[in-house]
């Protein structure tokens, strides 16, 4: 994520970041902390400058002080839209968050909008509409009548979608991915909001969560939302990166989810059929990215949570 727009406000400030940034470009990155530290002494509430200089202490090798800088950068902007507790997390060893931030993703995907399609399906090789296409048919969902595109991106979910459903509406965190999705003209509705912390609406016979838990963690809440929010012959289909433990942060900045963690939230929502197909999403540094392609169905009438308990909902 590129940060060296987001000025200090500061002329000088400035001025001392570009110079570390041109250090840095020379490979000297501990003189670039040194002289950011200097800019940073001007603009102390600078959360850019603070998670920059955590980037150029983690290039020197030094840890330590990458995850103070991270930290002041979360101080400095609670929302942290540039994910410096992420950082901080992995580089302490000790995750202190179960989500990532919402501001985060929102930048992080309003700067990937226009590349988005192109690296996905192209580098790094996104196998993710084809796995859904092909998880719709083993579970024998050939038509529904309203879809709903959890985190629809650009709309890639979408187009697997479309010819299956009556109505197909969507919701993404970022604007510039929405607005991509609405060029494609496949989405009869489209709305901005954070999947995670999404209220009660309208019903749908079917919801989808293409590679969009990754960027959640702790899904306790939004399986509880989706079952709150299927019609009674309803189904979710979803993917989740595969992990060995729970719910765990991985150096990509995605969450890792348990096959058991997943069955377990999904027994408790209640849902009485669940299949879990192993799989692989998409390739990172040429790695396999290891997934569960996972459909939820056969919702059992029961009062389920959602959120923390505070609201019951009916499912």
């Amino acid at each position: 994520m590129q940060v060296l727009h987001f000025s200090s406000g500061s002329p000088q400030a400035d001025r001392r970041a570009q110079f570390a940034e041109t250090l840095s470009q020379l490979g000297d990155t501990t003189g670039a902390a040194e002289a950011l530290a200097s800019a940073l002494d001007l603009v102390p509430r600078w959360a850019a400058g603070w998670f920059r200089l955590g980037e150029y202490h983690e290039a020197a090798g030094n840890p330590e002080a990458a995850a103070r800088a991270f930290g002041r950068a979360v101080e400095a902007d609670p929302a942290d839209p540039l994910g410096a507790g992420i950082r901080r997390d992995l580089l302490t060893g000790t995750p202190l968050s179960e989500s990532l931030p919402a501001a985060f993703v929102e930048l992080l995907f309003d700067q990937y909008a226009p590349r988005f399609d192109s690296a996905l399906m192209g580098r790094l090789g996104y196998q993710g509409p084809q796995i859904l296409c092909d998880t719709l048919d083993r579970a024998g969902i050939a038509r529904v009548g309203h879809a709903l595109d959890l985190g629809c991106g650009t709309g890639l979910t979408g187009a697997v979608l479309r010819p299956r459903c009556d109505r197909l509406t969507g919701i993404d965190i970022s604007a510039r991915m929405l607005a991509e999705a609405r060029a494609k003209g496949i989405y009869d509705h489209l709305d901005k909001a954070d999947i995670g912390t999404l209220e009660i609406g309208p019903r749908y016979d079917l919801i989808a969560a293409n590679d969009v838990f990754n960027y959640l963690g702790a899904l306790e809440r939004v399986i509880s939302w989706c079952a709150g929010s299927l019609a009674p012959d309803g189904a979710l289909v979803f993917t989740v990166e595969q992990g060995d433990r729970g719910v765990a942060l991985h150096e990509t900045r995605r969450f890792r989810h348990a096959r058991r963690y997943v069955t377990d939230l999904l027994a408790e929502a209640g849902f009485a059929r669940v299949e879990v197909t192993p799989c692989v999403l998409r390739h990172d540094g040429g790695a396999p990215i290891r997934a569960l392609a996972v459909t939820a169905q056969e919702l059992t009438p029961r009062t389920t949570r959602q959120s923390d308990g505070e609201s019951e909902i009916a499912a």
